[in-house]
C-alpha cells in the first residue's frame, strides 16, 4: 500500500474558508506524516545519472524504483471532463508540493507549490510553469459532491478533493491534459542538499528569516547547507511580493541542486551517490503509471541550461470578499497553455517574456 497519507477532508459541518495565506482552517494537524522530498530532483537529477553512461546510476535507479510510493491520481477524474491530448509524444507532469515541517503549516491539506512541467517531444528541454497557490480559479465539484463547484483559490482543490480534484482543477484552468503526477515536500530539501554538501545560491536581496533561528541571508552568491536552504525556500513574509518571492527561491534551489549534481562530484563518490539516491527515492510519491527509470532515460540529455522556469501570467494580487488572492491574466494564460497543448516551445517562451 502507498505510504502517502490520504488527504484529510474538511469537516462538512463547518464553514471552510481560505484565509489570505491560503491555509485551510478548522483542520487538525496530521501526525507522523512522512516527509516527501523534491521529486523533480528524482526525475531530472537522477536522469543525469542514468544518461551519463554510468552503469551504477542505472542499476541504482532500477533498484529503488520498486520502493517508490504510488498514489491514485486519476481514477476519480471524470474522463469526459478531461482535455484531449494534442501532441502524443509530449508529456505534462503536475508537481504538487508542500512543506510539512514549515512552522506556518497548521494543516496537512494544502499544496503550497503547483507546477505544470512540460516535457516537449524529443525531450531536449523542459518548461516548469509555477501557478501561485492563491490563484483564483473555478474548482469543479469533488467526487462526493460536498465541496467545489465554486470559484476559489486553486489550492482549495487539494483540501477539498485531494490529488484527483487538483488534477481536474488544473486541467480545467489550463486546458492541458496531465499525463503524470508527482508529490513533493520541500522539507526534504535538507537531506537532499546535505547529500550534495550544499548548493550555491545567488541571494537576490539581504533579509532575515522569520523562522528560528532567524538566519540572516546576505545578498550575493553563497553556499547553503540543507537547513539554510530549507529556510531560504520557505520564507515569504520578508519580501514585498511574498509568495512570488518564495516561488523564485524554490526555482533557484531546484536549479542549484541540478547544477551541483551534474558537476561530477556526485558520480565519482559512491557513498554520496548512494545517500543521494536512497534519500530521494524514499521520499518520493508518484502516480501509479509513472516509470522513474523510463522518464530518467528520456531526460538523459537535460541540463539546467535548457530547463526554463516560468510563472503563470498574473495581473497581481487583489481581494475577493475577505480573501487576498492572485488574479490571473486570462489572455496571456490562455496563450501560454494553448502553446503548451500544441508543444510549441518557442511560443511558450515568448508568451512568458
Amino acid at each position: 500500500m502507498p505510504r502517502h497519507p490520504q488527504i484529510a477532508e474538511p469537516d462538512s459541518t463547518q464553514a471552510f474558508v481560505l484565509p489570505p495565506d491560503g491555509a485551510p482552517t478548522k483542520q487538525k494537524p496530521r501526525k507522523g506524516r512522512r516527509a516527501r522530498t523534491i521529486v523533480l530532483i528524482s526525475l531530472l537529477v537522477v536522469a543525469l545519472l542514468a544518461g551519463g553512461g554510468l552503469l551504477a546510476g542505472g542499476l541504482y535507479l532500477r533498484s529503488v524504483e520498486g520502493s517508490i510510493d504510488r498514489v491514485d491520481a486519476f481514477n476519480d477524474v471524470p474522463e469526459e471532463a478531461r482535455p484531449d491530448k494534442v501532441v502524443k509524444d509530449a508529456k505534462n507532469l503536475l508537481i504538487l508540493g508542500s512543506d510539512s515541517r514549515d512552522p506556518e503549516n497548521t494543516s496537512g491539506s494544502r499544496s503550497d507549490t503547483i507546477i505544470v512541467a512540460h516535457l516537449p517531444k524529443g525531450r531536449g528541454s523542459a518548461q516548469m510553469i509555477s501557478i501561485p497557490r492563491d490563484t483564483w480559479v473555478s474548482v469543479p465539484k469533488s467526487k462526493d459532491g460536498k465541496h467545489g463547484g465554486v470559484d476559489a483559490k486553486i489550492n482549495a482543490a487539494f483540501a477539498w478533493g485531494g490529488i484527483p480534484l487538483m488534477v481536474q482543477t488544473v486541467e480545467k484552468y489550463t486546458g492541458v491534459r496531465i499525463d503524470h503526477v508527482v508529490i513533493v515536500d520541500f522539507a526534504g530539501f535538507q537531506e537532499i542538499i546535505d547529500a550534495l554538501d550544499g548548493v550555491e545560491i545567488d541571494v537576490e536581496e539581504s533579509f532575515t528569516s522569520i523562522h528560528k533561528p532567524h538566519r540572516k541571508f546576505t545578498k550575493g552568491k553563497q553556499t547553503l547547507d540543507g537547513a539554510a536552504a530549507l529556510d531560504y525556500a520557505r520564507e515569504r513574509f520578508a519580501f514585498k511580493d511574498g509568495d512570488f518571492a518564495r516561488i523564485r527561491h524554490q526555482q533557484q534551489l531546484i536549479k542549484g541542486v541540478l547544477d551541483k549534481a551534474a558537476s561530477g562530484g556526485l558520480l565519482t563518490n559512491p557513498g554520496r551517490l548512494n545517500s543521494f539516491l536512497r534519500a530521494t527515492a524514499d521520499a518520493v510519491s508518484v502516480d501509479e503509471t509513472l516509470s522513474i527509470f523510463d522518464t530518467a532515460t528520456e531526460l538523459r540529455h537535460l541540463r539546467s541550461g535548457n530547463l526554463t522556469f516560468l510563472t503563470n501570467p498574473t495581473k497581481g494580487t487583489g481581494r475577493v470578499g475577505t480573501q487576498s488572492v492572485v488574479l490571473d491574466d486570462p489572455v496571456k494564460a490562455k496563450a501560454l497553455y494553448d502553446a503548451v497543448r500544441r508543444d510549441a516551445v518557442d511560443e511558450i517562451l515568448n508568451v512568458a517574456k
